[in-house]
């Protein structure tokens, strides 16, 4: 029987009533019983929370910028009916009693509720109750212990679903642990998934997928919202505990920043995943380290600079899973990414530009995803262009188009609906 904490806060009964039960709350707090509250108090209010969310709009996709994409109508429009929410309320405390005063604080906060449920089904980020309450636990094992020396090691060279035979004793799931990877790029500590194989004697050499999370953002964003262990685990149990080791990387160093995975002015995070990050992963856990064994992968800005790797390091990751990247690296407009990065050197930006990169070389050995959203208006297109880019260039790459939009009701499908093709390609399958 399902859960209440498994019920969807993405589809269904919930966000729907959170949605009526902010209308109403804003409802209430509007109506009242007095001519000047109407004619004087609710249109100034009313205009300067329309003027007040205007101008942050304004401001946040035209001065500041923190990414490229606009603010989303929903996230606009909700602030706007919070704003006006506060207002209301401490426009009615001076007349107001006790028990008036404590029944707007509490409009105030359904009102808020809703529009943070309605922000969260329109992401899809948190999609239960229980995503939600696992924010308060913690699982993570430390790494010294879920990934010390294996006693003996498989052979390389074979492909692991020919010689594999799941031991008796195998725990039905992996671990989760958090890592600094040291390197010349600042970023913050890694989130490490590993398979209910890694513990197994002797320890196979596994594939490995180092992820990226979207901007902003942070490697943990792919347990929260993507819910990957939980979704790894469903894979290893179908494949007798065998599933990729996961490096949930940070290409960002905060999570607002975006260094455009470039070796530029903005930092070194090219050569921190093209180099150090593979380096240490090889260091550090039992890997296969074939070049098609390793894939680089991500969503929304994490998607661009994993286009950008397959491309710029080749060598190293042999797949990549492009899930609703951009076209090019950019902080708004090319002129505003060729400044900031590279003091306004076109010519240096487009030696590191993918588009530009797969428009002079060819790359018949690497393989990849494109996933696009269906009602992705930002990126779909540039997602169609990206395709026939790696296509021409003789990649052996593959469309995948899902319903939904920029937001997670893509991405984590994206993803794990790749994981069959990315097993078959890595050895994980047959």
């Amino acid at each position: 029987m399902l859960s209440s904490l498994d019920l969807s806060l993405i589809n269904g009964p919930i966000p729907a009533t959170a949605t009526v039960a902010g209308v109403l709350a804003l409802a209430a707090l509007t109506i009242r019983r007095n001519r000047s509250w109407w004619t004087r108090t609710v249109p100034m209010v009313v205009v300067a929370c329309a003027v007040s969310v205007a101008a942050l709009k304004l401001v946040v996709d035209h001065v500041w910028k923190p990414w490229p994409e606009p603010l989303p109508a929903v996230l606009t429009g909700w602030a706007g009916a919070t704003l006006l929410a506060v207002c209301l309320a401490v426009a009615r405390l001076r007349s107001a009693r006790w028990c008036s005063r404590v029944l707007s604080a509490v409009l105030v906060l359904v009102v808020t509720a809703s529009a943070v449920a309605a922000a969260n089904a329109y992401f899809g980020f948190y999609p239960t109750s229980r995503a939600v309450l696992e924010l308060f636990t913690n699982n993570r094992v430390d790494l010294d212990e879920a990934a010390k020396p294996a006693s003996s090691v498989m052979p390389a060279g074979s492909r692991l679903a020919d010689v594999w035979h799941k031991p008796a004793d195998l725990p039905e799931k992996g671990t989760v642990s958090e890592a600094e990877i040291p390197g010349v790029f600042k970023a913050r500590p890694a989130w490490i998934y590993l398979p209910p194989a890694y513990a197994a004697t002797p320890r196979p050499r596994l594939p490995v997928v180092v992820l990226l999370p979207g901007q902003p953002g942070s490697p943990r964003d792919w347990f929260d919202a993507g819910r990957l262990s939980e979704r790894l685990d469903e894979f290893a149990r179908e494949h007798q505990g065998l599933a990729p080791i996961v490096v949930v990387a940070d290409q960002l160093g905060a999570r607002m920043a975006n260094p455009l995975c470039l070796d530029s002015k903005l930092g070194q995070s090219e050569t921190y995943l093209a180099r150090e990050v593979p380096e240490w992963i090889k260091r550090r856990l039992t890997v296969d380290e074939r070049r098609e064994a390793w894939t680089i992968a991500g969503f929304s800005q994490g998607g661009t600079c994993a286009l950008q790797l397959a491309v710029r390091a080749p060598d190293v990751y042999g797949n990549f899973i492009d899930l609703t990247g951009q076209r090019e690296p950019s902080l708004g407009s090319r002129a505003d990414t060729v400044k900031a990065a590279f003091g306004g050197d076109e010519n240096a930006f487009v030696r590191v530009n993918p588009m530009d990169v797969l428009a002079r070389q060819q790359f018949p050995q690497t393989a990849g995803v494109i996933v696009a959203g269906r009602d992705d208006l930002l990126y779909r297109q540039a997602n169609a262009e990206v395709f026939e880019a790696c296509r021409r260039a003789g990649m052996d790459v593959r469309w995948k188009e899902l319903p939904g939009a920029h937001d997670w009701n893509v991405w984590r499908p994206g993803l794990y609906d790749s994981l069959p093709w990315l097993a078959a390609r890595t050895g994980l399958s047959g």
